[in-house]
């Protein structure tokens, strides 16, 4: 099961990263392959989120529950394409006013011919997107 860490350094501070990455309605503005997302059973502390991945001939919806706690996000697999998903985004604000994100996420495919074939993609696929959130970051906050 692919799994991928990463930690680091923003100067942006922890509630505004913390925004940016709840505000889900917005990844298909930014998030590469995200070409729509639906919110559903709102409360202060969760959603369900409906999300469609494409690229190339590939798309798909992948269906989670999102945990809004304190500093972190919590994302539980609900529905898609694979067997297995857990997302973790923790935000810890700095002395210098910026903030420290950890980010990990592990995924299993149902199609193991499929597992294969993306798994190699996968460790850039995920950093492309964190990257995605620091570059957001910079256009709504610098």
């Amino acid at each position: 099961m692919p799994k991928f860490v990463e930690d680091r350094i923003f100067s942006y501070s922890a509630e505004q990263m913390y925004d940016l990455v709840a505000d889900v309605n917005e990844y298909p503005n930014f998030l590469p392959w995200c070409l729509g997302a639906r919110l559903y059973k709102q409360t202060e502390k969760d959603f369900y989120a409906d999300l469609i991945i494409g690229f190339k001939v590939f798309r798909e919806r992948f269906t989670s529950h999102v945990i809004l706690g304190e500093n972190q996000i919590d994302i539980e697999y609900i529905e898609g394409p694979l067997s297995h998903l857990h997302n973790l985004w923790q935000f810890k604000n700095l002395d210098n006013g910026g903030s420290s994100l950890h980010f990990e996420v592990d995924f299993e495919f149902k199609n193991k011919i499929f597992q294969k074939l993306v798994g190699s993609l996968f460790t850039e696929a995920v950093h492309r997107m964190v990257m995605s959130f620091e570059t957001r970051a910079k256009e709504l906050y610098s």
